[in-house]
């Protein structure tokens, strides 16, 4: 076995558990400013030496030991906003009173729920989801923001994703209506609440189509950038007729929450 030290910032720390799964990791621990993967010795080094370039990695050989299961402890369980309870699928952690629980599949796909990002969307969906709405979870990961509304209430809970492996792992969290694709693909004035935990760029590209899809009043929760982008997300989510209402921040992460126009 094997292990390689890649350094990252905290705001690529997500996408880059993501992408080590996805090349086969057998766990993965995390240090200070990095990211320390172990890979079997059937793994190929110099391959996903050069796949992690950018990450500056530093190659260690390992003693023979159950790296998954270390990996494992380091996940507890969290508990954002005042509603939901997220836990790592393999813990059997009571669930507090008055929480919704939701079980946690790191390295399934992206969105654990332990991202900054995800967890302003979550509190978002609790502000502002209506029971009984129709909700769009666009570019859905793990399908995390798709069941919590459910769990909250929502009528349906349609979840979209260009990756096939995320939608293969939204796929086990129950009755989401889901298909391969984004919002270009739904019905006009069919959604009344739109989630969009993606980035800066594909939130200002689909904003038209956000609002396309979105009925009169309804809402639109934008998340997954930074502050540095967020005139860049809401001058384009303004263009699209989609106005903002309120935003919220934890460490420098933004979720922006927009409405469509009344008739």
């Amino acid at each position: 076995m094997f292990s390689l030290l890649l350094l990252c910032r905290p705001d690529e720390k997500d996408q880059l558990i993501a992408d080590l799964w996805e090349s086969g990791t057998a766990g993965i621990q995390e240090e200070d400013g990095s990211l320390r993967a172990f890979f079997e010795d059937g793994a190929d080094a110099n391959a996903l030496t050069r796949c992690f370039a950018a990450c500056s990695p530093q190659f260690r050989r390992e003693e023979s030991r159950d790296w998954a299961h270390a990996w494992q402890d380091l996940w507890e369980p969290l508990l954002v906003g005042s509603r939901f309870f997220l836990v790592p699928a393999w813990r059997d952690d009571p669930t507090p009173p008055g929480r919704l629980r939701i079980e946690m599949h790191p390295g399934q796909a992206c969105g654990t729920g332990a991202h900054p990002a995800s967890q302003l969307s979550l509190v978002a969906l609790e502000e502002h989801l209506t029971p009984g709405a129709t909700v769009l979870d666009i570019g859905t990961g793990s399908g995390i923001l798709a069941e919590a509304a459910l769990l909250l209430g929502a009528a349906r809970a349609i979840a979209c994703d260009i990756d096939p492996l995320a939608i293969a792992a939204a796929r086990e969290r129950g009755p989401l209506l889901l298909f391969r694709g984004s919002a270009r693909s739904v019905r006009s004035e069919s959604i009344d609440l739109a989630v969009a935990n993606i980035n800066a760029v594909v939130i200002a590209d689909l904003a038209p189509e956000i609002r396309r899809a979105l009925k009169p009043g309804g809402a639109a929760i934008l998340a997954g950038f930074t502050g540095r982008d967020r005139d860049r997300v809401e001058q384009a989510a303004e263009a699209a007729g989609l106005r903002v209402r309120k935003t919220l921040a934890r460490e420098k992460w933004i979720a922006t929450i927009c409405r469509a126009a009344e008739r």
